[in-house]
């Protein structure tokens, strides 16, 4: 009886896991989610992505990459991925400043290392608990 009970709890708990495990992978608008939490996004960086016309570059200081999670409990996707979108980005006008650097241009998403280029969406992977968003972009000194 008492190893019925174990095998029972078990069996619940490996079922309810898979539940959790949801991974959805999505395309989010770019443009909403830079709106999403007005004020967030810093001006003095401008961010220019995939394809994007920018000023002409006069130094590059390299390829930089940003893998930010965030939770996504009792949030939906969309919020939950704009939200993480908003700390990649920010994450990457920090090393922008920590290089010298006045912008990042050709951002481009790389969930789970699969890199896709779009000046207007950007991927993100949402679960029960987790979203998670990964950007490249590169950080240079623009003509002004």
């Amino acid at each position: 009886m008492k190893l019925q009970m174990i095998c029972a709890a078990l069996c619940a708990c490996l079922l309810s896991s898979h539940a959790f495990a949801r991974d959805t992978v999505e395309n989010y608008s770019v443009e909403s989610a830079l709106k999403s939490e007005g004020g967030k996004v810093d001006q003095d960086i401008p961010l220019y992505f995939a394809g994007q016309k920018h000023p002409g570059v006069i130094k590059s200081l390299g390829e930089f990459a940003t893998n930010k999670k965030t939770n996504a409990f009792g949030k939906s996707d969309e919020a939950a991925c704009q939200h993480v979108f908003l700390s990649a980005v920010l994450e990457l006008q920090e090393r922008a400043r920590k290089e010298g650097g006045n912008a990042v241009i050709n951002i481009k998403s790389n969930y789970r290392n699969s890199e896709r280029e779009s000046a207007t969406e950007f991927t993100c992977g949402a679960g029960a608990l987790i979203a998670g968003v990964a950007l490249k972009g590169e950080v240079v000194t623009l003509k002004k």
